[in-house]
């Protein structure tokens, strides 16, 4: 019977069970961007763990594409050796294991650097007015794309993921509350989305064919005007055939508005880009019980569960959630002697 333990495979990627860690910013990287042993501890942790995908934090393509000055960096090829010894001690201990490719755009707070964006609106008061983008510097970040997903394959990841959420330049592109253009890049859907079809192009002209691609997404912007689950289910469809394996749907980060939120108050979007796109989804949103995230798998209302927050609280969360659902899985060997048994 389908659940949460359940195999999952998507192209040539064949995942253990459904459960994902969604990329999430560890911060404490140096400013070169280069990974510390933090990094490599905090993942293998989750491998151990029981989950069956991993991914990385956003890691920027470029300097001024980091979201703080202490997030992991792909921008050149000396980052390369670091991220392999994630992905190493991943694949060691029993997961796969994706990364999250990223530009902040307007809401990067690194310092000294020039903050770009689709149009000169700053994400808030405290913000500064970001440049309004060229079509050279356009060209160049979708070549930024490139060179980084070259990288992310030489590092050994299993699935890259295109970080098109909360309001980092992708998604600024997506939203008419961050996009006001005028030109190619602005205005219908068509436009709105011609920036992330071109960087999927790029990144799928160098990355294997038999490895997935993965974009995530805010379907919600949660503001007057802004877009809603339908307007990026109408874009994704536009884009789709140019590399969309799966969608990341997650919502909000494009304005300063913080939802209300409750556990699994991110799934109905999932449900409504499933069905109106066709493509497999990620859900979430502040999932902790197994019995609720064995609801979302069985009722197929998605095909994997994110689960951020909650992993960080509780890295073997699926070992516990097996014993819960009482499904028996594979434990790590030098911890089956702690594995619960029936009496």
């Amino acid at each position: 019977m389908l659940n949460i333990f359940s195999e999952y495979e998507i192209k040539n990627l064949k995942l253990k069970n459904r459960i994902v860690m969604p990329p999430m910013c560890m911060y404490v990287a140096p400013e070169t961007g280069m990974v510390t042993d933090w990094h490599v501890i905090h993942y293998a942790t989750r491998a151990v763990g029981g989950t069956g995908l991993i991914i990385v934090e956003a890691t920027a393509i470029a300097p001024e594409g980091r979201i703080s000055a202490k997030d992991l960096g792909i921008w050149e090829d000396a980052h390369i050796p670091g991220l392999a010894r994630i992905v190493n001690s991943v694949h060691e201990n029993g997961a796969k294991i994706g990364i999250q490719l990223n530009h902040a755009g307007r809401k990067c707070t690194a310092k000294e650097m020039e903050i770009e964006a689709p149009s000169p609106i700053p994400y808030d008061e405290q913000s500064e007015i970001p440049k309004e983008m060229t079509k050279t510097d356009i060209n160049e970040t979708v070549d930024e794309f490139r060179r980084a997903a070259i990288r992310a394959n030489k590092a050994g990841f299993d699935l890259l993921q295109i970080h098109a959420a909360h309001g980092y330049l992708l998604s600024e592109f997506l939203s008419p509350l961050t996009n006001n253009r005028e030109d190619e890049y602005g205005g219908t859907y068509e436009n709105r989305v011609r920036f992330l079809g071109e960087v999927l192009a790029a990144v799928k002209s160098v990355w294997p064919e038999e490895k997935p691609i993965e974009v995530r997404i805010s379907a919600e912007d949660y503001g007057e005007g802004g877009n809603q689950p339908e307007d990026l289910a109408k874009m994704l469809n536009i884009i789709k055939d140019k590399g969309i394996d799966s969608v990341n749907v997650s919502t909000g980060g494009v304005i300063s508005v913080v939802p209300k939120a409750f556990p699994g108050y991110q799934v109905r979007h999932a449900e409504i880009i499933k069905r109106l796109t066709g493509l497999p989804v990620v859900a979430g949103g502040i999932l902790s019980g197994a019995e609720e995230v064995y609801e979302i798998i069985v009722e197929k209302k998605a095909d994997q569960i994110f689960l951020g927050r909650e992993l960080l609280r509780n890295p073997y969360w699926p070992l516990h959630a097996a014993r819960v659902l009482g499904i028996d899985i594979e434990w790590p060997e030098p911890y089956k002697r702690a594995k619960p048994r029936d009496k």
